[in-house]
């Protein structure tokens, strides 16, 4: 793991979270939003949706169909549009309209789970765990680091590989590296960096 780490790092130097965001609570809407979704596509939402909505108190103020309005062209509008609702209501009762810095204080909002909590404490808080999406456990897989589809243990086995330190950028690493080489479909074996690391590359 840590020659994986030293290899991307120095193919990716730039890898960052791609989603744009201003504060921690910008940040948490827009990773409900990114469900099932493109960032680019929830970048496009976020740029006017952020304007129009600054807090917690901001999306409970409008009727639900306005905000299903706003939020359409990410997918699952509604199910997103009763999530978010239903986290600032929690974010307002329970925090003073804060977002938490705890793993367990996050999940407890309605619409986040794990990954997403993960992410907002990896980019504002202290990383209390490690952000497994379907690039991560794919690589994780191939990269014979897991065997299992279980994001959960795909997370606490990264967690005993990789020091803290590292805990954000081997995300954006290997999220990197999915999208650039290591593809779900036909991946570009001959241009990987980790060829003669991986169990899974083609050898021809």
């Amino acid at each position: 793991m840590a020659e994986v780490l030293r290899r991307l790092s120095a193919e990716y130097p730039e890898a960052r979270i791609r989603l744009r965001f201003r504060n921690p609570f910008e940040l948490l809407i827009a990773t409900i939003l990114s469900a099932q979704c493109t960032d680019e596509r929830v970048n496009q939402v976020t740029e006017t949706l952020f304007q129009k909505y600054r807090g917690p108190e901001d999306y409970l103020r409008v009727p639900l169909e306005e905000l299903e309005r706003d939020i359409y062209p990410t997918g699952y509008y509604k199910a997103k549009a009763r999530n978010i609702r239903a986290c600032c209501q929690a974010l307002l009762e329970r925090f003073g309209g804060r977002v938490p810095q705890t793993i367990e204080e996050l999940t407890s909002l309605p619409g986040v789970g794990r990954k997403t909590a993960n992410v907002v404490l990896g980019e504002f808080f202290e990383p209390q765990g490690i952000v497994v999406d379907t690039h991560v456990a794919r690589l994780t897989q191939r990269l014979g680091f897991t065997d299992t589809d279980n994001r959960q243990h795909i997370e606490q086995r990264l967690m005993e590989l990789v020091p803290r330190s590292e805990w954000v950028r081997i995300t954006h690493l290997l999220i990197a590296h999915g999208r650039a080489v290591c593809r779900a479909r036909r991946p570009l074996c001959s241009r990987c960096a980790l060829k003669d690391l991986c169990p899974s590359a083609e050898r021809g």
